[in-house]
Order: C-alpha cells, then sequence, then structure tokens
C-alpha cells in the first residue's frame, strides 16, 4: 500500500550507452557492473584517483545502456568526470538531467509503469523509485489516488535525513572517504578487479580505520542547528552537523553529522550555533554500528 509519495524531480541521470560502455564502466566505477542484471539497480561510486569521493550513484542497466542516478546538482559533475576518463572508448556518455525525474513511492507501490522501477529501502521502510522522463513522472503522480500523501520537498528532507540518507554536496563533498559514510557496504565490490581510487579504500578495509563517521543526530527542541554547527562531548568539539530539519508536523529536530570515530552511538552531545546549544543524542545510521 503507498504511504506516500513525492515528486523529486529534476533529478540526475547520466546514459551511457555503445560497445564500450560496461567495459568503460567496469573499469572506473566502485560496483561490479557483472552481477546487475536486465533492470536491476546498484549502488556505486566514483572515486578520484587518490580515493576520496568523487560521485555518489545508483546504476541501472536498461537494455543496452547503463543509467546512473544521482542528485539533480551531481547529474552533470557525473557526466563531466565519466567524460574525462574516455580515451579511445566506444561510448556515448549523455548528461539527461535537465529532462529527467524521479518519482519516490514510500511503501509498497503494485503500480505496472512504463518507467524504471527500481526498489528502494528506507530504513524498515520499503519503497519504490520511478525513473524517466519528467514529464512521465509528472503523468504517473496524476494519476495516483487523492488519498496518497504527497509530500513537499521539506517533508521528504526531513525524512531522508532521519533514515540516515546522505546527499551529494551536503552530507558529502570530494574529502569524504567511502567508509566514513558506510559506502562501501553495498556500493563498493572489494573481489572485481581494480577500478578508480581503489587502493585506498581497499588499504582501509584491510589494514586501517577512518577517524569520523556519519551519524544520525537527535537534537532536543524545535531550533535547526545549520550545515557546520559544532558537535560537543563535554568540554571537546568532536564534529559539525551536515544537514538538519524540523519533522513537519512534530516538535523535533533530526540531523546528519559527521563525527569523531571514538563517539560510538548512542553517545550524549551538545549541539551549538550562533549563541544557540542544545542538547542531543548521537545515534547509528539505519543498519550501521
Amino acid at each position: 500500500m503507498i504511504a506516500s509519495v513525492t515528486d523529486r524531480s529534476p533529478h540526475g541521470l547520466v546514459v551511457v550507452s555503445g560497445p564500450d560502455a560496461t567495459s568503460f564502466l567496469q573499469s572506473l566505477i566502485s560496483q561490479d557492473l557483472d552481477a546487475v542484471a536486465e533492470r536491476a539497480s546498484a549502488p556505486s561510486l566514483l572515486l578520484a584517483p587518490q580515493g576520496k569521493l568523487d560521485a555518489l550513484f545508483r546504476i541501472t542497466r536498461v537494455g543496452d545502456e547503463w543509467w546512473l542516478d544521482t542528485d539533480a546538482d551531481y547529474g552533470p559533475r557525473l557526466a563531466e568526470s565519466l567524460t574525462r576518463y574516455k580515451i579511445r572508448v566506444k561510448a556515448e556518455i549523455d548528461d539527461c538531467t535537465t529532462s529527467s525525474g524521479l518519482l519516490s513511492i514510500i511503501g509498497t507501490s503494485g503500480l505496472s509503469s512504463p518507467l524504471v522501477s527500481i526498489p528502494t529501502v528506507w530504513g524498515e521502510l520499503q519503497g519504490t523509485d520511478l525513473l524517466g522522463a519528467a514529464s512521465d513522472v509528472r503523468q504517473e503522480l496524476d494519476a495516483l489516488p487523492a488519498e496518497v500523501e504527497r509530500w513537499d520537498p521539506e517533508r521528504f528532507e526531513a525524512f531522508r535525513i532521519e533514515q540516515g540518507v546522505p546527499r551529494m554536496g551536503v552530507d558529502l563533498d570530494d574529502k569524504t572517504i567511502p567508509q566514513e559514510a558506510f559506502l562501501d557496504r553495498d556500493a563498493v565490490s572489494f573481489t572485481k578487479g581494480c577500478f578508480l581510487g581503489q587502493e585506498l579504500v581497499a588499504r582501509i578495509d584491510t589494514r586501517g580505520h577512518v577517524n569520523r563517521y556519519l551519524r544520525r543526530v537527535r537534537v532536543d527542541g524545535t531550533d535547526v542547528p545549520p550545515s557546520g554547527a559544532t558537535v560537543v562531548v563535554g568540554d571537546k568539539d568532536v564534529g559539525a552537523v551536515t544537514s538538519a530539519a524540523l519533522v513537519p508536523g512534530e516538535d523535533r529536530v533530526v540531523a546528519l553529522a559527521m563525527v569523531r570515530r571514538e563517539v560510538g552511538p548512542p553517545a550524549d552531545v551538545t549541539v551549538r550555533w550562533d549563541g544557540h546549544e542544545a542538547l542531543g543524542q548521537v545515534l547509528a545510521s539505519r543498519e550501521q554500528p
């Protein structure tokens, strides 16, 4: 049963096609494409040569094409980064961001749609993303029953944060190591062979650790801390808020923050910004220690 729906258009979409498309992507991205069946999807990363994050995206096999979808602001960047490595390769890289849309359904949809249907998991909630042309996404939204709750961007943002789902350019940037946001758990294959930036990720997996983690944070009260607000334990700064939101219709604030690894959840903290101070608690991200 559909519980709620949100139109996330425009949405970043890069389509890679051509006879060398699969081998080209397989040599670059962190996911093993051999395991991705027709109309199946998997999370993946494009890393910088030094192993830090360039782009977080989802990749879907659609016939002879690969559809890479990401946040709208990062569609052009992903296309540009891939193009940089396209040397003597028979592959086309098309940035379709301006004409693409995404409809996120929270709950079991049971819909039959011509759009690319991608199963999703939000914490303990199942869902479906419908990806395709923005005009088709709008038609799907308009055809849903009136009783299905339509979420505006503010409501979806609070939901995203509470579920611990990071956004590129907000919670993650080009300084992020995949393990800091637990992206290695399902977006990185450690058996596929070489890919761009593999050395750092593999070294941390086998012999090391990162010094900070992206964590969910519950903030007391209704004041919303800005990005960059300091997370404090005792008298020690241990991290910073990356995104935060007041849950619509409720008197509670949810946040994500990069915090030092020694702050193991659950941990009581104080969040400080611009003369404000609020108590809170660092929580584990969904399905994360």
